[in-house]
């Protein structure tokens, strides 16, 4: 193996495979690394794949990839201790020749999209940790030290896609530490039942349709959170995500929160005689725009959950990470084609590609929602319960009539908030983090 590349790719994740991936393809040297046993071995997702952004990578990857369900309706539920509020959306569209969103399984995922960047020229080497990067006598990154014999292994750029936690762009001075609060706890565990049991308890008619449910309310336990439920082919994901700075003020443990999630009425029927194969827990970045660290040097840049780029208000991760991916890539190919350094300001370049992308766009446009739902949990508890509660008086037949409880529910609900104008503060919030 040559001991200098013309990439180095910290990580096998998709922000990682997607940049190895077109950078092999257009035929640069690229030299994967990462710490697991093997790709996709310690990464967790739910998880959603939205094909455009893989597609934009791998035109043809549904004719091979893993893939559980496609997606054909999306539910939302807000949750108060006994009761639901949903609303949900299922189109037909959706049973569209291609596609455009699947569950799958990240293990046997993030193992065939490796498969295809070392089929396009990548080399990849596993159980392997970067202990740091090595710089030059100017601060330039040219390269990675690593826990193997050898010493370092030199290229021109250093691509960190290494996760949410950065432990190598920390070491290396280029990064903050995380802070608790823009970075969650989830914890999901996977469920198995036969295919036509799934199919019936989510109302499904084709064999690869889907459902996919995003909770909001008491599933968090007045933490900011959510949880979610997805439907594979022969299994059931779930799971539950808060702030880690609200875990260590709470100490509720991850597992009991989503036991009781698991427990609650409009979720344990769908579980019924499943049997629970794995548990799982990931740190996910969630302070979004406003939590972004510096993302380019000279030598190195950083891609995926690295540098945030997790949509968390519409629960969007792989395809930030695999975009992002694929930009740096396109980037570093153009500096290579017209025989650019790797410098900070030559980056410019990838900056640019990336504010001009809906990873940025969206990103800046949620920039003051995770800022909202820190200082006003009410958000998630406050409303979601009365919610439930007017929605149980109104549906109750019981000789009271609808003018009394509609005039009931609105007392309710402004006792519960403490008076009209704090509501009418709360409205303002939200509209204003929503444009």
């Amino acid at each position: 193996m040559t001991d200098h590349f013309d990439a180095i790719v910290v990580g096998a994740g998709p922000s990682g495979n997607a940049a190895a991936y077109v950078m092999a393809k257009a035929g640069l040297s690229v030299l994967q690394i990462d710490r697991g046993e093997y790709p996709g071995s310690k990464n967790v997702q739910g998880a959603i794949l939205y094909s455009d952004a893989l597609e934009r990578i791998i035109p043809d990857f549904r004719d091979s990839a893993p893939l559980e369900r496609h997606v054909v309706e999306q539910r939302f539920w807000m949750l108060s201790e006994k009761s639901h509020t949903g609303a949900q959306y299922r189109s037909d569209d959706f049973n569209e020749e291609k596609p455009n969103r699947y569950t799958i399984l990240r293990a046997q995922f993030d193992k065939w999209f490796s498969k295809q960047v070392r089929a396009a020229g990548a080399i990849l080497i596993t159980e392997t940790t970067v202990k740091d990067l090595v710089k030059n006598d100017a601060g330039k990154v040219i390269g990675v030290l690593t826990d193997r014999e050898g010493g370092p292994i030199f290229a021109d750029v250093v691509v960190l896609a290494e996760g949410v936690n950065g432990v190598v762009g920390q070491r290396a001075g280029l990064r903050p530490e995380i802070k608790p609060n823009h970075v969650a706890l989830a914890v999901k565990e996977t469920h198995f039942l036969p295919e036509e049991t799934i199919r019936e308890r989510f109302n499904l008619a084709g064999e690869e349709d889907g459902v996919v449910i995003e909770v909001i309310g008491s599933v968090s336990s007045g933490m900011v959170g959510t949880g979610f439920l997805y439907t594979n082919k022969e299994s059931i994901s779930i799971g539950v995500g808060c702030i880690l700075s609200d875990f260590a003020q709470t100490r509720v443990p991850p597992y009991e929160l989503l036991d009781r999630f698991k427990r609650h009425p409009s979720v344990a029927p769908l579980l019924k005689g499943a049997e629970m194969k794995e548990y799982v827990a990931h740190l996910i970045p969630e302070g979004g725009y406003d939590a972004i660290p510096t993302l380019t040097g000279d030598g190195w840049l950083i891609v995926g959950d690295a540098g945030q780029f997790v949509n968390a208000v519409h629960r969007e991760g792989s395809n930030l990470a695999m975009t992002s991916g694929r930009l740096a890539a396109e980037s570093l190919i153009q500096l290579k084609a017209e025989g650019k350094p790797v410098t900070n300001e030559n980056l410019k370049l990838y900056r640019d590609k990336l504010a001009d992308s809906f990873v940025m766009k969206d990103l800046k446009k949620y920039r003051k929602v995770p800022h909202l739902l820190e200082r006003n949990r009410q958000l998630l508890t406050t409303y979601p319960s009365a919610l439930n509660r007017a929605f149980q008086s109104f549906l109750r037949v019981d000789g009271v009539d609808k003018r009394t409880k509609e005039a009931e529910a609105l007392r309710d609900l402004k006792k519960a908030r403490g008076g009209w104008l704090r509501m009418a503060s709360d409205l303002f919030k939200v509209a204003r983090a929503w444009r």
